[in-house]
């Protein structure tokens, strides 16, 4: 199957990280030959370091890589992804409709928990030129898309969080060293708003390593104590995210493809949904706290991360969520939650599945 995948970068990296992660499992796990279509190369570059930003055309891992704005005249393939809504050049779109038999084209929208999806997911919009358009919602339920898993994850997780040496030789590739062996480790990843500085005088009360991107959470370490030990990263590429997440005891995250990938660590997470006006972003929050299966103090915890309060007292927010029996009840909960996923056909070979049942019945 050949197949053409639109990204445009709106904002931070969540954009090109789920269509990179799209494009390599249709390429690795169905054999689809992949041309990925990108408007913004140097962000790309930076979650991909193979990735050449001045390259109009590239070839990387066995994908084709296009700047959006070149090259758009090219005969399409029997798939079109368009990512979260983005809109393919006219001049693609043109010749969309001269193909015979026109491509699958499928919107590709971003995920949500909240119980109206089900009933838009799959659902078809004939266009005023004849062309159909299908919605494909990523999702929490059977009723829904999925997430993007690859074969093979949990085995390779697994045999990484049962071995402290190689998390700790894995970790000094990033320039990492535990300063005190048995400390508990925590990612960080978060938008400005977050209050982190907060999170950062909590932590200080106990030997804690805290692993944060560079250019994430300014003036954090003006907030940590003598038992807080910031260590300061580049971005990675996704594989070695991964990595990461499995090396951490707790992992603050957010957007779409960090928090994803966070539950697939099967360890406590704690998600910053991105903000929209009038705290919108809020009721989705909530609709995914109904699925996810933390204990109170844990979904308490995920509450004052994204909606700060004054006097909120984070230490003991913190030990409660952490520590204690809703601690231990979060660890188990994470494992189950990830293992009823990886139980599950993931989004990458639902949407194969999707688009060659289209092409047999048109």
């Amino acid at each position: 199957m050949r197949a053409d995948i639109f990204c445009r970068v709106v904002d931070n990296y969540g954009d090109i990280g789920v269509c990179w992660r799209l494009a390599r499992r249709l390429q690795t796990g169905r054999q689809w030959q992949i041309r990925l279509w990108v408007d913004d190369l140097g962000a790309f570059s930076r979650l991909q370091p193979e990735v050449d930003p001045a390259a109009p055309r590239q070839h990387v891992q066995g994908i084709d890589i296009l700047r959006w704005d070149e090259h758009a005249g090219l005969p399409p393939g029997e798939v079109v992804i368009e990512a979260f809504a983005c809109d393919p050049p006219a001049a693609f779109v043109q010749a969309m409709r001269h193909s015979q038999p026109p491509p699958v084209w499928i919107n590709l929208e971003y995920l949500s928990a909240e119980d109206w999806v089900e009933s838009c997911h799959g659902l078809p919009s004939r266009r005023p030129d004849g062309l159909i358009k299908h919605f494909f919602f990523p999702g929490f339920t059977p009723a829904t898309g999925g997430l993007i898993r690859e074969p093979g994850l949990s085995a390779a997780r697994d045999a990484l969080q049962a071995d402290r040496s190689a998390q700790n030789a894995f970790l000094q590739t990033l320039g990492v060293r535990r300063q005190q062996p048995d400390s508990r480790t925590l990612t960080l990843f978060c938008y400005p708003n977050a209050p982190y500085r907060a999170l950062a005088g909590a932590l200080s009360r106990a030997p804690t390593l805290l692993i944060v991107p560079q250019g994430v959470a300014p003036g954090l370490e003006a907030a940590a104590g003598a038992a807080l030990q910031i260590a300061r990263i580049p971005f990675v590429s996704q594989p070695d995210f991964d990595r990461l997440l499995w090396c951490a005891d707790v992992n603050f995250v957010r957007g779409e493809d960090s928090f994803v990938r966070a539950a697939w660590a099967a360890r406590p997470l704690v998600w910053q949904i991105y903000p929209q006006q009038d705290d919108i972003h809020l009721d989705k929050l909530q609709a995914w706290l109904a699925r996810y299966p933390a204990p109170a103090a844990g979904h308490r915890l995920m509450q004052a991360w994204n909606a700060p309060a004054e006097g909120t007292d984070w230490p003991a927010t913190l030990d409660a969520a952490l520590h204690g029996p809703d601690g231990t009840a979060w660890q188990h909960a994470a494992r189950e939650w990830d293992a009823a996923f990886a139980s599950r056909p993931d989004l990458g070979d639902a949407l194969a599945d999707f688009c060659a049942d289209l092409i047999k019945t048109r």
